[in-house]
């Protein structure tokens, strides 16, 4: 738990990842219903000032790994004994010379977010795939949805659904453009990110990493209240950061458990991809 002095990314972005790493590999002291050290310990312990402790927390209780008590302290949350966490499996993946990554669910929030580490890793040099290609299939936010909707009927709200696109807009957006940038820099021969939309509603997420992991979960619904337009708004939402992620990784051969998931998995999002799916509007 130190910083590293050749890392170029802000002192509290190390932080926060060496403080998640520890969470997600429970080493003593950081497992489940742990309590962590106090703002002014963590900040003598990385030799950084208070307040950059309190970005890296702050970054870590948006992620859903720990949860701050008024008067207690920050404690790491019971639910991230999960059966996997995602970002060691996406930074390994950047290891290989060609990284391909599909993407179906809501809005790529969570994948934008996971993202950061490694591509820092290629701008600092520390990995350095020869080409990346990620494709997202998201919702088609310009029709009625099954969720968002108001709990009030069930009833469609288009606020509702522009509040959704600008999200799914923000961070595919993003994406694509520290992705592409890369090419561009010269960093890597080839970067690509392509976005797709289709009529069904997202209840789930589905990850694939080079054709030889996946990782798929169910989207809770949870009921929220948020002023859109002046005007409060109570509907029901999907929430990916509680999401629960179940790992497989294709095996030695293609009759392993493993294998025939990912091919399974991978044979649905293609199948989706050139069918149903279409280039939305910006």
């Amino acid at each position: 738990m130190s910083l590293d002095p050749d890392d170029s990314r802000p002192p509290y972005q190390q932080v926060s990842s060496s403080l998640r790493a520890s969470i997600l590999t429970k080493k003593p002291g950081f497992e489940p219903g742990d309590k962590l050290s106090s703002g002014p310990q963590l900040a003598k312990h990385f030799g950084v000032a208070r307040g950059t402790v309190d970005r890296a927390l702050e970054i870590l209780r948006s992620e859903g790994l720990i949860v701050t008590r008024q008067g207690s302290g920050s404690f790491i949350r019971e639910r991230t004994s999960r059966p996997v966490g995602l970002r060691p499996h996406i930074e390994a993946a950047f290891e290989q010379q060609r990284v391909t990554l599909d993407f179906a669910g809501f809005s790529s929030e969570t994948l934008h977010s996971a993202l950061q580490e490694p591509l820092d890793k290629v701008r600092s040099g520390r990995l350095a795939p020869e080409s990346i290609a990620v494709r997202l299939l998201l919702p088609d936010t310009s029709e009625p949805m099954a969720v968002p909707v108001l709990v009030d009927g069930l009833k469609d709200e288009v606020a509702l659904r522009e509040r959704a696109r600008n999200i799914a807009l923000t961070n595919a957006g993003g994406i694509a453009h520290s992705v592409e940038m890369l090419a561009e820099l010269g960093l890597i021969q080839s970067a690509t990110v392509q976005v797709k939309v289709h009529r069904g509603s997202s209840l789930f997420k589905l990850y694939i990493l080079n054709r030889a992991e996946a990782f798929f979960g169910f989207y809770p619904l949870r009921e929220r209240t948020v002023a859109i337009s002046g005007g409060d708004h109570t509907f029901y939402d999907v929430t990916g950061k509680d999401t629960t992620l179940f790992h497989h990784a294709a095996g030695p051969d293609d009759a392993s458990l493993g294998s025939q998931y990912v091919q399974q998995a991978q044979m649905w999002f293609d199948s989706v991809w050139s069918t149903i799916a279409y280039e939305r509007e910006s």
